[in-house]
């Protein structure tokens, strides 16, 4: 996935064996809390934060995530 992925757009990706459904939250640029786990995210090497359809955060790289 390219990091053409903006707040509100609809993506998957993969989730212990399966494939969960959320949004995009937010492009993240530094290192941040998400859910007690570290996204090392930085300028050049950005994460996404998303968020399930039922309301869980996560923090994933662009090539984890499938646009919808």
């Amino acid at each position: 996935m390219a990091d053409d992925l903006k707040p509100g757009d609809r993506v998957s990706w993969s989730s212990h064996g399966s494939r969960a459904h959320g949004r995009v939250v937010r492009r993240l640029t530094e290192q941040t809390d998400v859910g007690g786990h570290v996204a090392k995210a930085t300028p050049d090497e950005p994460q996404y934060l998303v968020e399930t359809d039922e309301g869980k955060q996560a923090a994933h790289h662009p090539s984890a995530l499938r646009k919808l």
